[in-house]
């Protein structure tokens, strides 16, 4: 009787009872309850059975099912474990393919991960798009591993000087990105997209080359005037850009504003960190004409929304300043602008402290020191510096 080769190929074509038939030398045919056929190796190994698939009858045939086993026996003879010389194969392979992985793959798996704790849904698209159009065309297609410091620089220096905000923002996003890249361990070494020490080297510093660039804002000695037309116009988006005005808070923050941020009891409204720009929670003291405004918005409330769009559970769109400004033929001014209206009014016209206008702003302390000691946000202050804007622009 054979010990070895029992198995024809018209039997193991013709066989279709599920169970194990052994070839000899351990190669055995498996056929499962569900009559999948594939070839299998057994061996004892310091005194364990162990068994290591070799591939399915579709694809292996006997013969090529009987070499590999020959090769299995040949590794046991020089006392390499077949099995564990596979998983080690595997293992290497994944690494192998990981190091291969694109900075166009590594990016789009950092914006994934992070999309779900960034605060506005335009802030992935915004990284998706500057990544596209600066950094894909030059090595979105390399292994993540190649970044080096010389086509970092073949990205950045060409609009360095002209988009000297979107080329530092780019950089900040490729450097986060071959950060995660080599916790990941798809590379090693230093980031070559690091500021500090590196790059600071080789590119002049954003204040030597950036265009400072002001919203067109209306002068603050024709608000009065111009708070006049606004309500003459009535509707939802005129409140909503006088509320604006009256409390000198950026577009989305008064657009998405919801009720729950809202305490008419104590005249105060407080925007989760979430939603400001800093990231730091910001009280707004609310002036008489602001009370007034959330007041009649009270009256015929039905959702969250301050300020409802038309579809129902969602805002007013953030075009809505801008095509209200159209249509009073002010389109010399921005809304982000009217900021610089208060802050100029503030400066030029009353006693504050400059600390008590830039709190009103949520603006942060550049000077550290005088950020370590600045605990408070003012409030009280604030709140009577409010009252008189609210004054003043009526």
């Amino acid at each position: 009787m054979k010990t070895i080769n029992r198995l024809s190929a018209q039997a193991v074509s013709r066989n279709v009872t599920p169970g194990l038939y052994s070839d000899g030398g351990g190669l055995y045919l498996q056929i499962t309850k569900a009559g999948v056929k594939s070839w299998l190796f057994r061996y004892m190994r310091n005194g364990k059975a162990r068994g290591m698939g070799l591939g399915p009858l579709h694809t292996i045939t006997l013969a090529e099912a009987r070499g590999k086993a020959l090769n299995c026996r040949r590794q046991l003879l020089d006392g390499t474990d077949p099995l564990d010389e596979k998983i080690v194969k595997h293992a290497a392979r994944k690494v192998d393919a990981a190091k291969k992985r694109t900075f166009s793959e590594c990016a789009a798996a950092y914006i994934e991960t992070h999309r779900a704790g960034w605060k506005n849904v335009k802030h992935a698209e915004q990284w998706e798009n500057t990544l596209e159009t600066y950094a894909d065309p030059i090595f979105g297609a390399l292994p993540v591993a190649s970044v080096d410091t010389g086509l970092v620089m073949k990205v950045l220096e060409p609009i360095w000087a002209t988009k000297s905000e979107t080329a530092s923002r780019l950089r900040g996003r490729i450097e986060s990105i071959l950060d995660w890249a080599t916790v990941r361990g798809y590379r090693t070494g230093d980031n070559p997209a690091r500021w500090k020490g590196h790059l600071d080297h080789l590119l002049p510093k954003r204040s030597k080359v950036q265009k400072v660039q002001h919203h067109p804002a209306l002068p603050h000695s024709e608000l009065p005037k111009f708070m006049k037309s606004l309500r003459a116009l009535g509707g939802t988006a005129p409140m909503a850009l006088e509320f604006l005005i009256l409390t000198a808070t950026r577009t989305s923050e008064t657009l998405n504003v919801v009720w729950d941020e809202i305490d008419l009891e104590k005249r105060v409204w407080v925007i989760p960190a979430a939603r400001m720009k800093a990231e730091r929670e910001h009280r707004i003291p609310l002036s008489k004409k602001a009370m007034e405004i959330l007041k009649v918005q009270l009256q015929d409330a039905e959702g969250d929304f301050v300020f409802p769009g038309r579809r129902d559970g969602a805002p007013m769109s953030n075009m809505a300043f801008l095509q209200l400004l159209k249509r009073m033929e002010r389109t010399d001014i921005t809304v982000h602008g009217f900021r610089s209206s208060f802050r100029d009014w503030v400066g030029e016209t009353t006693n504050y402290p400059r600390e008590v206008a830039e709190a009103a702003l949520a603006h942060g302390i550049k000077d550290k020191a005088e950020a370590a000691y600045a605990r408070g946000d003012l409030f009280t202050k604030r709140a009577k510096m409010m009252q008189e804007w609210d004054d003043y622009a009526d």
